[in-house]
């Protein structure tokens, strides 16, 4: 299983966005992370200066999101939709999509339950619960 460490992450969708923008050939994956990133145009600049921003700590104490683990989370919201997995994810998308009737906003909607699942997990010391992660999609 492709486990990278936070630094590989990073590096992995900042090249991807740099292949894309000097119109280098791209593997799937690299092509669905540009397809993310070009959701996202507040993150393009920090992206095309991105070796000064690899090492830096977003907090949410002061008020900052970390555009790394935002992309991120799309991506992994991107490959669970494609298998759907955990079962029911991508009929609960669709879901939102008919409801929002905007692509984007269904996605931050299921972001925003699945940044809860992980930080659940994490504080319990456990892995995440799909249940509790569907069961907040569906409460959408």
């Amino acid at each position: 299983m492709f486990a990278p460490t936070r630094d590989e992450a990073r590096r992995f969708i900042a090249d991807a966005w740099r292949k894309y923008r000097a119109s280098q050939a791209l593997t799937a994956l690299e092509q669905r992370v540009v397809g993310i990133v070009a959701l996202h145009p507040e993150h393009h600049a920090l992206l095309e200066d991105a070796d000064r921003h690899l090492d830096r700590d977003w907090s949410p104490e002061d008020g900052s999101t970390n555009p790394f683990l935002h992309l991120s989370l799309h991506l992994a919201i991107a490959e669970q939709l494609a298998i759907d997995q955990p079962p029911g994810i991508r009929a609960q998308y669709e879901r939102l999509l008919a409801r929002h009737g905007d692509e984007h906003e269904a996605l931050h909607q299921v972001l925003d339950c699945l940044g809860e699942a992980m930080w659940q997990a994490q504080r319990l010391g456990r892995a995440p619960d799909a249940d509790v992660y569907l069961d907040c999609v569906r409460r959408r």
